[in-house]
């Protein structure tokens, strides 16, 4: 009878260590999925921001181009005023993406970028003198906006 009780005993022991270490076990598999989880959200938000970003200056640019050409050939008050009133709504367009970006990203390298294209962009407002001006800040616009491109996708990569 004692060699039964001690069987009996083994045998609980037994079952409710296994039971505790497969509880364990699946609280790791459950805290590990919680973090791939949360760390795909990070990345896809971190992409939206780079991208709603790059898209919005690059709206602003076109509006900007569109506003300046217009101003430099001489086109009516009237449409003066439509397209600075877009470039004036595009320009506020940038403000939400670009602060995602900074809450999102801490990385210098990819803010640096950021902030480049976004000063670039907004210079071409003061570029009033001829056409080939306006071009060269759209250019030099344009080249920062691929620069931020591909240092986002670098940083991107890298996380």
């Amino acid at each position: 009878m004692l060699a039964t009780l001690i069987t009996a005993s083994l045998a609980i022991v037994g079952t409710l260590l296994g039971a505790i270490v497969s509880g364990r076990f699946q609280q790791r598999v459950a805290e590990r999925s919680v973090r791939v989880t949360h760390s795909e959200a990070i990345r896809r938000d971190r992409l939206e921001a780079v991208t709603a970003l790059a898209c919005a200056v690059s709206e602003h640019r076109l509006a900007m181009w569109r506003r300046g050409v217009a101003v430099l050939t001489g086109a009516g008050g009237e449409r003066v005023e439509a397209l600075r009133e877009k470039s004036d709504m595009t320009r506020s367009a940038v403000t939400r993406p670009r602060t995602a970006l900074r809450v999102l990203i801490e990385d210098q390298t990819v803010r640096a970028a950021a902030d480049e294209m976004v000063t670039l962009t907004y210079a071409m407002r003061d570029t009033d003198g001829t056409t080939e001006q306006l071009a060269g800040a759209r250019e030099a616009a344009l080249a920062a906006h691929d620069a931020f491109v591909d240092a986002a996708a670098r940083y991107l990569q890298a996380a």
